[in-house]
């Protein structure tokens, strides 16, 4: 199993998701972009693209010049039938791919927020095993419409679109499920300026909202992580399904 992971941000982490890609025997190839701009060449190579999250927004083409390309190839693996999964600026990148429009500014949310999950959600294989609510980490300020080939999944009062999938295996979440108490430490001590510039009075609080959410939000990321990871098809599955078609 060979999955590709875009870093549009340094150190941004795997978290649940470096967990249950573990336990898949996965090889993963880093792609950090933020550092060079490259790319993965084409979809052969790979059976599955990760797009994490950053600062930047999904339009900043003037910035960071690679997003283009980016939106291209998220398409072409979702075209292809690959698992694809875009995690915050990841689901607006793939929103953007498929269509829709990106809304900056418009939906901030940061910390542990309550999500709530569509009828559409309790029947997905990623999402049925929350229920009709789950905890989860959320850090953005950007949202986008529903891309006219998707299904909602998840919705929370701030930012209508949580969670959408397309097709298969293409899926898209705002909130940030890989981000578990571990990777919320590490970000907390990386970015503590801007974590008091958007959430004052967070950074004081950590400790106790961390045990009053930590401990489900943690279990519901790895529940979903390991759902996702679920759909990922080796190339050799592939060729044998063909086969048999």
């Amino acid at each position: 199993m060979r999955v590709a992971v875009i870093e549009n941000m340094r150190n941004t982490g795997l978290g649940a998701l470096a967990q249950a890609l573990d336990e898949a025997g996965a090889d993963i190839e880093w792609f950090r972009v933020w550092q060079d701009g490259i790319l993965p060449q084409d979809v052969v190579g790979h059976d599955a693209l990760v797009v994490l999250g950053g600062e930047q927004s999904a339009l900043d083409d003037e910035t960071h010049a690679y997003l283009p390309e980016l939106v291209r190839l998220t398409r072409r693996f979702g075209d292809t039938g690959k698992a694809v999964l875009g995690i915050c600026l990841g689901s607006q990148i793939l929103a953007r791919a498929y269509g829709a429009d990106n809304h900056l500014g418009t939906a901030r949310e940061f910390g542990w927020h309550k999500i709530g999950v569509t009828a559409e959600g309790r029947a997905d294989p990623v999402l049925s095993s929350l229920g009709g609510e789950f905890t989860i980490f959320e850090w953005h300020a950007d949202t986008f419409s529903l891309p006219e080939a998707a299904v909602r999944l998840a919705s929370s009062p701030v930012a209508e679109n949580q969670a959408f999938r397309i097709g298969r295996a293409v899926y898209g979440t705002q909130f940030h499920f890989e981000a578990n108490s571990a990777v919320v430490e590490q970000w907390k001590a990386e970015f503590p300026e801007t974590i008091a510039r958007i959430a004052p009075g967070w950074l004081e609080s950590h400790a106790e909202l961390a045990a009053r959410h930590g401990r489900a939000a943690d279990a519901a990321g790895l529940a979903i992580a390991r759902a996702w990871v679920s759909l990922i098809e080796p190339a050799e599955i592939e060729m044998l399904s063909q086969a048999s078609a």
